[in-house]
C-alpha cells in the first residue's frame, strides 16, 4: 500500500510541476524576452488586427501579392501538407492546375515558375515566398494597383529576410508584410 500511497504522490507532484508551473514559467520568459511573438506575431494597419506574420493566408484579390498554394485551404486549426509524392498522379495534376491558376492570375506564360508557386508548404501554411515568386508577381500587381513597377520592387526589396545567420533558409519574403506595404502605398 505504501508504493500505491508514493506513486500517487509523484503523479501528482508531477502533474502540478510539468503542467502548472513549468508552463507558466516558460509562458513568462516568453512574455518576458518575446512580448511580439508570444503573443503571435499578430500585424496591425490603422490600429486593426489583420493577420500574423508566421501564419498564411489566402490573398486572390487583384492588386495583391499571391500567397503559397495550401493543401489545407489555410485552415491553421488543421495544418499539414497533401503528402502526396512526387511520381503520384493527383500531385502532378494539382501542380499542373496551380501552374494554370498562376499563369492566368499573374498573366504570364513562363513555364518554369518558382517551386513556391506551384506547390504547397509540408505546413500548409507558410507566411513567405521566394523573392522570385514575389519579382514575378510585380507586373501583375502594378497592373491591378497603378503602382509603378520600380515601386513594387523596391518594397519587396525593402521586405526580403535573408538566410538566417547567413546561412540557414533561401531569403524570402513575408506576404502579409509586403501586402500591408503595397496597401500603404495605395494610400499614398
Amino acid at each position: 500500500m505504501t508504493n500505491v500511497w508514493r506513486s500517487i504522490r509523484i503523479t501528482v507532484v508531477f502533474a502540478v510541476l510539468l503542467g502548472l508551473i513549468y508552463p507558466a514559467f516558460i509562458t513568462g520568459i516568453g512574455n518576458l524576452f518575446f512580448p511580439y511573438q508570444a503573443k503571435g506575431s499578430i500585424m496591425s494597419q490603422d490600429g486593426q488586427p489583420v493577420g500574423s506574420e508566421r501564419i498564411g493566408q489566402k490573398t486572390d484579390r487583384p492588386g495583391l501579392f499571391r500567397s503559397r498554394p495550401s493543401a489545407i485551404n489555410y485552415a491553421a486549426n488543421g495544418s499539414g501538407a497533401s503528402n502526396l509524392g512526387a511520381t503520384n498522379p493527383a500531385f502532378v495534376k494539382e501542380v499542373q492546375e496551380n501552374r494554370n491558376s498562376v499563369q492566368k492570375q499573374i498573366g504570364t506564360t513562363q513555364k518554369n515558375l518558382p517551386v513556391d508557386m506551384v506547390e504547397s508548404s509540408a505546413s500548409g501554411l507558410d507566411p513567405d515566398i521566394s523573392v522570385e515568386n514575389a519579382k514575378l508577381q510585380v507586373p501583375s500587381v502594378a497592373k491591378a494597383t497603378g503602382i509603378s513597377e520600380k515601386i513594387l520592387f523596391g518594397l519587396v526589396d525593402k521586405n526580403k529576410e535573408n538566410r538566417l545567420l547567413g546561412v540557414f533558409g533561401e531569403p524570402r519574403v513575408n506576404v502579409l508584410r509586403l501586402n500591408l506595404a503595397v496597401e500603404k502605398e495605395k494610400q499614398k
